[in-house]
């Protein structure tokens, strides 16, 4: 590995543990392990970056592809049986674990618990636009969907959370 790719990867290790967290469902080891496989790749060789997209671009994705790739080992290792034999939750059911200066903000708590109400793939766009400044056409290169879908999915998001995050929002859910 050179020294441009190196410093490329150090400049971008905070946004790209934020992106591995929220591609791991806010779990903090598993995002290290998917983080650090991601890293093993890129040194490795097994991927490399080819220039159609900006380094981040590329990056965010080899980490996204990295933690759907883990979920589907680590499902493929976990039966219904050993999971009862050990006593282990679910992984749908195992609470996340966000990090500790997070829980100290509450304002960051109730948007993260915003974000979670939202549908997988508007919550994927949000956090990529907000978390880690891409543009929309970057987000569509980082999850491998079109520039209007990324829209759409951008504009349902940022409306439903608006209205999840409304003072008014509980007053018309319990109506």
């Amino acid at each position: 590995m050179n020294d441009e790719l190196a410093d490329q990867l150090e400049r971008l290790h905070k946004d790209a543990f934020g992106w591995a967290l929220h591609c791991c469902g806010g779990d903090f080891s598993r995002a290290e392990d998917v983080l650090q496989i991601a890293y093993l790749k890129v040194v490795d060789g097994r991927a490399i970056h080819a220039g159609r997209s900006s380094f981040k671009t590329w990056w965010f994705g080899v980490i996204r592809f990295t933690a759907r790739e883990e979920f589907r080992r680590q499902r493929s290792r976990e039966t219904l049986s050993l999971r009862f034999w050990l006593g282990l939750p679910s992984p749908e059911s195992a609470p996340s674990t966000p990090p500790h200066q997070v829980e100290l903000d509450e304002q960051a708590t109730r948007l993260r618990e915003a974000l979670r109400q939202l549908p997988d793939r508007q919550a994927e766009v949000l956090h990529l636009v907000f978390y880690q400044d891409l543009s929309l056409s970057a987000v569509a290169s980082v999850l491998g969907i079109s520039l209007g879908s990324v829209r759409q999915h951008y504009d349902r998001g940022k409306t439903r959370l608006r209205s999840i995050l409304s003072p008014t929002s509980d007053s018309h859910e319990r109506s």
